[in-house]
């Protein structure tokens, strides 16, 4: 297996971005190339995060990113003073937060050369929250520096991304993810090829997919769902089955979360977790735990499901695949047997509507349709022919 050298230094991570590597290193070492404000964006899991994080500690590094300093791996891990990082895990960016990192833009660096505000969703900013940052980006700051993470560019509002210089971040090959997965986290090199396949280059899930077996499970439940929806009652109980592994897996990895969170609540306001009740003021705040949490567990639930329905549509996509005779690989060879039936069972018209259904369930959901009505009806539309 063939790879490109990974980048020297701080940018060993950021795997298959050669050009918009460069024209970040650029940057930072000609003030020329410089601006105030940048816009990364890239398909999910291609590294977003990690190169604009990356570029935070390359215009913090005294030698502009070696990857060893303690500016470099504070500013990657997000503990460096000057780097503020908001990774929302609610549906949407608050005005709130907005205005208080605009206020946090407004002051000098601590430490370093610039005060970098990374902010890793700005999809999900609001119209009225985007307007509260429109006014930093217009007045910037001098030695602050603010990077925007989204899928793409139609994803932030037109105001945002017109005061921002583009970064684009590309899918990175399966050879490049593997041998991240190799190098970085040791993980077996054959399991990390099968895992950054299955993946579709996904960095972060070919990671959970070679480390976590139920993962790899719950992936193959989902991929055998094309091959049993023979009719209207089939899709309805694929439907339930796709919502109820989304809803394990968000109770499984959010409830331990959430009782920690309320346990550490109670301790900070000095509350005795054991009482029947508590007083007003702290029964406010747990109420706003809880809110938050409630917000977190639905973004989650509908991430689960929208990454369920890509593997999903990998299906649809090998068996397009295989009716063409196209030499290229399949994304689920470990399921052939899988495609080979849908593709043999589908004409390539009737594969193309199964994809464009469950297409029309990712924005049904992402729009924050009903998911078990948006599921129900795209199943319906994925009974094998009789």
């Amino acid at each position: 297996m063939t790879t490109a050298a990974a980048a020297p230094g701080i940018w060993r991570d950021v795997i298959g971005q050669p050009q918009t590597v460069a024209a970040l290193q650029r940057a930072v070492s000609e003030p020329g190339s410089m601006t105030h404000a940048w816009l990364f964006t890239g398909p999910p899991g291609s590294g977003r995060s990690v190169a604009a994080r990356a570029f935070a500690g390359a215009l913090l590094c005294p030698t502009g990113g070696c990857g060893g300093c303690r500016e470099c791996r504070t500013a990657l891990d997000g503990t460096h003073a000057d780097v503020e990082v908001l990774a929302t895990e609610a549906l949407s960016i608050g005005v709130a937060d907005t205005r208080a990192l605009v206020q946090l833009a407004g002051r000098a660096p601590s430490v370093g050369r610039y005060r970098v505000i990374l902010v890793e969703d700005a999809d999900r900013l609001t119209e009225q929250s985007g307007n509260a940052l429109l006014k930093a980006l217009e007045e910037p700051t001098p030695r602050t520096v603010w990077l925007l993470c989204a899928p793409s560019l139609e994803d932030v509002l037109v105001t945002v991304r017109s005061r921002s210089r583009h970064a684009r971040l590309r899918t990175p090959p399966v050879e490049e993810v593997a041998a991240l997965l190799h190098r970085r986290d040791d993980i077996d090199l054959g399991m990390a090829t099968y895992a950054a396949r299955a993946a579709q280059s996904h960095i972060g899930l070919a990671k959970r997919l070679a480390t976590d077996e139920g993962a790899r499970i719950r992936r193959r439940d989902t991929l055998a769902m094309a091959s049993r929806i023979r009719g209207v009652s089939d899709a309805v109980g694929a439907a339930a089955d796709l919502l109820q592994i989304a809803e394990q897996e968000r109770d499984r990895t959010l409830e331990t979360r959430a009782s920690r969170e309320k346990e550490r609540l109670l301790e900070t306001l000095g509350a005795d977790p054991s009482a029947r009740s508590q007083p007003p003021h702290i029964r406010a705040q747990i109420t706003s735990l809880e809110k938050e949490q409630k917000t977190r567990a639905t973004r989650f639930t509908r991430d689960m499901i929208d990454r369920a329905l890509v593997d999903l549509m990998s299906v649809y996509r090998d068996a397009l695949v295989l009716h063409a005779g196209s030499p290229v690989g399949l994304v689920n060879e470990d399921a052939r047997a899988i495609v080979e039936e849908v593709a043999r069972s589908f004409t390539a018209e009737g594969l193309l509507r199964a994809i464009e259904e469950i297409a029309a369930a990712r924005e049904r959901i992402g729009a924050n349709g009903a998911p078990l009505l948006a599921l129900e009806a795209m199943a319906v539309g994925l009974q094998l022919p009789r």
